[in-house]
């Protein structure tokens, strides 16, 4: 093994400095004085002790490397197989991705080996393995050290429990005597020793190779190759330190936000937003990165595809649920015999098996695996904003470098955050975005997949019952034939009685004002014009801190027909007094209701239209004379002492045609020996002592 002085780990970085190895130099001394046959200050032969020197560095960087495969093999395979004793998820991190490095160096060494047998070509022949080997090394190595931090916390953790600790020392020390009482942290850094060991043995053999050589320039280019793998083994494990402290999604309370607020958190948002205004203001540049902008709109869409998706497929489960809870089969559906009976059965068996099944199966395959992904896309999305923040950071520092030409260490820190991050999403999103459209492409194909597999498990449980059916002898174009007939004659027939109904039945009427609501009708009408007022249709009970309480029949203002977030099914109305949302299904536009003087003015030309038409028509009966039988049109419910209840077709004596302040649109009647006031609107008389085509209920 190389040493360890050479290399050391500073904040979690691998740092490399160059110490000569004074045994190697004296026996190269002594080698070379052997084979020239004179003394050292008589003078050596330049080329030929260049030659030694550069052999014994080959020699070393073979030799070393492998010393330091056993050293991975043994940890891969005896230590980590002793060490059963830890958690699976422990010995994941503590051994990373050592498989993965054991496979590539023992590739290089056996390359390496094969250099022997060309001795000459030797030196160029190993430069240009490990051009050869750059990219997979820089792979490799920089998964193993950007773990490398975890693992540390574990071997602390563990030194916590002495007896723990025990263990794992005497299962180290039964393998490899020379990690010492270090243990655990002797085998973590030696993979990351090593990736910095082999830059300084290429230079070694580089300075020992005549500059007009023509293995020269390859070593040249090995070197610094090997330089920059390790420095970027530092910058992926620089970003992934920026990505694993703003990845963290947390639910913090108001409180727990107010207690993180300090004079220096205030003063970086106030930076931020000043610069902002700024740039808003055109008083200063934005920077512009269209790369990143369009990188950012595509994942945008990715994760509003994920949103919507899953959205959809938690209504569909919930409808998927009260379909299960509607058993129609287990009803006595009063229809003796034949096909209801094959359908009772096979709602039951398909009710009991199949459609449970699915729902587990739907759960477990689609709904599981899109919330992990909607999970996976949060910490992308806070990267996302956070790098607005370092932005705007950045680009205060940029201006005063512009302008003072220095700055100081947290602005030079906050510039490299800002660097480090941006290049972490530019490098990384887009396979991101990759990896999360396929992941959505698979969860779509698994859904399609299951309710195919639904169809075909109800199609083979119902073979048995289509067989008993009436028309299952009918080829499927003559059975779809025969439906679409079917429906089409049961649709006109629905057609048919509708007209009649609506011939017989007056049209429907807006339903009444509340007693004493004329004033706010009329301010509500002064103020937002007919066009704005809608009517109550039935009665809202509110359960939002913003959600209105209001009584069938009260007349509101529309204000806007969505609510915040752009859902159309809630209106934020006016009610004269209050302001609030109430659901657009219960709002119907209001007719304002003509005085009572306008309709004796219409009701000549209505009789006289009902002696040239050959069918009586009901009449709505807004003003009654005293003391009238008429019928009830609509069921009303009594919503108070003062109002009485009616059902539909109850035969009902009008009292009085208004209430006690002369409003004709409330009538007091008397029904089964109660009076009350009931809706004029909801009365109705026939010319004849019975309605056409229907008659009294008794």
């Amino acid at each position: 093994m190389e040493e360890s002085p050479s290399f050391f780990v500073e904040d979690g970085y691998v740092r490399a400095w160059e110490l000569e190895p004074a045994d190697m130099t004296d026996h190269g001394d002594d080698e070379l004085s052997s084979r020239t046959g004179s003394p050292d200050k008589e003078g050596r032969v330049p080329e030929e002790r260049s030659l030694l020197h550069q052999s014994l560095a080959v020699r070393e960087l073979i030799d070393t490397e492998v010393s330091y495969l056993h050293v991975l093999q043994l940890c891969a395979s005896d230590i980590r197989s002793h060490l059963q004793q830890l958690p699976q998820g422990d010995l994941d991190v503590l051994f990373s991705n050592i498989d993965d490095i054991i496979k590539v160096n023992s590739k290089l060494l056996h390359d390496l080996q094969e250099t022997a047998a060309r001795e000459e070509e030797q030196v160029q022949l190993i430069g240009n393995l490990f051009l050869e080997f750059q990219e997979e090394l820089e792979q490799v190595y920089k998964v193993y050290c950007a773990s490398y931090e975890q693992a540390l916390l574990l071997v602390e953790a563990y030194r916590m429990e002495p007896r723990l600790q025990r263990e794992i020392q005497d299962t180290i020390e039964a393998v490899l005597p020379q990690a010492g009482s270090s243990g655990l942290s002797f085998l973590l850094v030696i993979p990351l020793q090593r990736i910095t060991k082999y830059p300084l043995l290429l230079q070694k053999i580089l300075e020992n190779t005549l500059p007009d050589a023509s293995a020269y320039p390859v070593l040249q280019r090995a070197t610094s190759a090997l330089q920059d793998v390790v420095t970027n083994i530092n910058e992926y494990k620089r970003r992934k330190e920026v990505a694993s402290k703003y990845t963290k999604v947390e639910h913090l309370s108001l409180r727990e936000r107010l207690a993180r607020i300090n004079v220096h958190t205030l003063s970086k948002k106030t930076t931020r937003l000043g610069q902002l205004l700024k740039q808003e203001a055109g008083l200063v540049p934005k920077t512009e990165d269209k790369e990143f902008d369009d990188l950012e709109e595509s994942f945008h869409w990715v994760s509003l595809c994920v949103t919507e998706l899953k959205n959809n497929v938690a209504a569909y489960l919930d409808n998927l649920e009260a379909f299960l809870r509607f058993r129609p089969q287990e009803y006595d559906l009063d229809i003796p015999g034949g096909p209801v009976v094959q359908y009772c059965y096979l709602a039951r068996d398909l009710q009991l098996q199949a459609f449970p099944e699915f729902k587990q199966r739907l759960e477990a395959l689609v709904w599981q695996p899109l919330c992990s992904l909607a999970k996976a896309l949060a910490g992308p999305q806070n990267l996302i904003k956070k790098r607005l923040d370092k932005l705007l950071d950045f680009e205060r520092v940029e201006e005063k470098l512009l302008e003072v030409g220095s700055m100081t260490y947290e602005e030079e820190a906050a510039r490299h955050m800002y660097e480090a991050l941006n290049s972490l999403l530019v490098a990384e999103l887009p396979q991101f975005k990759q990896l999360a459209v396929r992941w959505l492409g698979q969860i779509l194909c698994t859904f399609v997949t299951l309710q195919r597999d639904l169809a075909k498990q109800v199609l083979q449980r119902a073979e048995g019952s289509l067989a008993q059916l009436p028309h299952h002898h009918i080829s499927d174009p003559a059975f779809r034939k025969l439906v679409e007939d079917a429906l089409g004659q049961t649709s006109h027939q629905l057609h048919a009685f509708q007209e009649n109904f609506e011939k017989v039945l007056p049209p429907p009427t807006t339903q009444p004002l509340l007693p004493g609501a004329e004033h706010q009708v009329q301010a509500l009408l002064s103020r937002y014009g007919p066009g704005k007022l809608y009517q109550v249709t039935s009665n809202i009970s509110g359960s939002g801190t913003l959600d209105l309480t209001l009584p069938r029949g009260h007349v509101v203002a529309l204000l806007q027909d969505k609510d915040t977030k752009g859902n159309s099914s809630r209106w934020l109305v006016d009610t004269g007094g209050h302001r609030g949302y109430v659901p657009a299904g219960k709002l119907e536009l209001y007719h304002m209701v003509p005085r009572e003087e306008e309709l004796r003015g219409q009701a000549r030309p209505h009789r006289d239209s009902q002696r040239q038409t050959p069918e009586p028509t009901l009449a709505s009966v807004p003003s009654v004379p005293a003391v009238t039988q008429v019928v009830a049109v609509y069921p009303f419910v009594a919503r108070s002492s003062h109002e009485v209840s009616l059902q539909a077709g109850q035969q009902v004596t009008v009292l009085e045609a208004q209430d006690k302040k002369g409003n004709p649109e409330w009538s007091l009647v008397e029904v089964n020996g109660q009076r009350g006031y009931v809706p004029s609107s909801f009365l109705a008389r026939a010319p004849g002592p019975a309605l056409w085509g229907w008659s009294l209920p008794s």
